[in-house]
């Protein structure tokens, strides 16, 4: 069983930064591999990066490829997700999410139902 609390999301304008980080309960976090989702109010969820379990290799959706940036730090059970120059568009509930998975990161760690934990959310509000 593995819990996911986000943290680190608020208000920012356009063009500002914020880190979220997505804590995790648990002594097998380094044999998950984390996700970022995201979720508009009247939107599907929608893939944001992942992050292999050794950190080793990334995936990013195109449309925040070279703003956002996923790490983790598995000796504090924690994964981030930097992200800077935001645009109001990003404006979105965002979760991170854990599979259970030990190979690197491909186009399938962007679907949602590979996830095994999800956390409650934290809201990002970007404003123009």
């Amino acid at each position: 069983q593995v819990q996911l609390v986000e943290s680190g999301g608020g208000l920012v304008q356009a063009g500002g930064s914020l880190r979220l980080s997505c804590a995790a309960s648990g002594r097998t976090f380094s044999s998950y591999a984390m996700g970022w989702f995201r979720q508009a109010p009247g939107k599907e969820r929608e893939f944001v990066a992942a992050i292999s379990w050794n950190g080793g290799s990334t995936y990013y959706a195109d449309s925040v490829k070279g703003r956002f940036t996923v790490s983790r730090d598995n000796a504090k059970n924690t994964v981030y997700l930097q992200m800077n120059s935001l645009k109001p568009e990003d404006t979105a509930v965002y979760y991170c999410a854990a599979e259970a998975h030990l190979g690197r990161i491909t186009t399938a760690q962007a679907m949602g139902a590979r996830y095994d934990y999800w956390g409650q959310g934290t809201q990002v509000t970007v404003s123009s």
